[in-house]
């Protein structure tokens, strides 16, 4: 049974569906509020995955800040926080970005809160606790309707000069074609499906082989060296190893 608070996942695996980004390609900038510190990171690992870049806050001033730093395209914004409520904070953002489009997050038995959240004008609400995938879903709605996000129609993902079909399984670099084994296209997948963000042994094994970490920390190792051959061969690397970390996808400019 799930704390009240606490989101539940009824999958380990994100729904298949094209990714989404900004019109200009870059990725969808969400800012996560919630006094509950364990809440924002499921919040945040969940949206990393789908690729977009995350800000999260814990007070109502934080988020006002972190909205006027990073504009994001959409706010997930807990009704209750220490210093003052989720009404008000939209309240605040909004005076600065009226369009920015809001979903709460709210208490079950609290409908006062929730009817209160959209007639402010709010554009839609979750009640605790609540699935991770429902909320990846709404944020996914709410983003085509405010038109703030792009599924890619062609179900490709780019990373600097690096380009990856879903649909298809080609991988490009530079327009040269790269093939791949499926493993090395599902490690490749999801390295480009979190760009920037440092990936342990751990979660590569249970992404890609669907099975815990124990021991097995030389399976990723190898198919991190026969990616590196075909991906960085002759050319400015890619993938990056961060000692007693992880991994790590750049754009070779980074």
């Amino acid at each position: 049974m799930s704390r009240p608070g606490t989101p539940t996942r009824n999958s380990t695996a994100a729904a298949a569906q094209a990714p989404m980004t900004r019109p200009d390609g870059t990725p969808i900038r969400v800012l996560a509020v919630d006094d509950e510190q364990s809440l924002t990171e499921l919040l945040s690992m969940a949206m990393r995955y789908e690729g977009w870049q995350v800000t999260t806050a814990g007070s109502g001033n934080d988020a006002v800040r972190a909205a006027r730093e990073v504009r994001p395209d959409v706010i997930v914004l807990d009704m209750m926080l220490p210093d003052f409520d989720g009404l008000e904070v939209m309240r605040r953002i909004r005076t600065e970005d009226p369009d920015v489009p809001v979903i709460f997050l709210t208490a079950k038995d609290a409908v006062e809160d929730r009817i209160g959240g959209l007639t402010a004008g709010g554009d839609d609400y979750v009640t605790k606790p609540f699935s991770l995938e429902e909320l990846i879903a709404r944020l996914r709605g709410l983003l085509r309707r405010s038109g703030a996000g792009a599924a890619r129609d062609d179900s490709s993902l780019v990373v600097g000069d690096l380009v990856l079909n879903e649909d298809s399984h080609e991988v490009y670099r530079a327009g040269q074609e790269i093939h791949l084994t499926a493993t090395e296209f599902e490690l490749l997948r999801y390295l480009m499906r979190n760009p920037r963000r440092v990936l342990s042994k751990a979660q590569i094994l249970d992404r890609v082989w669907n099975y815990d970490f124990g021991g097995q920390a030389n399976v990723v190792e190898l198919y991190i060296s026969y990616l590196r051959k075909k991906i960085d061969a002759n050319r400015s690397p890619m993938i990056h190893t961060m000692r007693g970390a992880g991994y790590v996808l750049r754009p070779a400019a980074d």
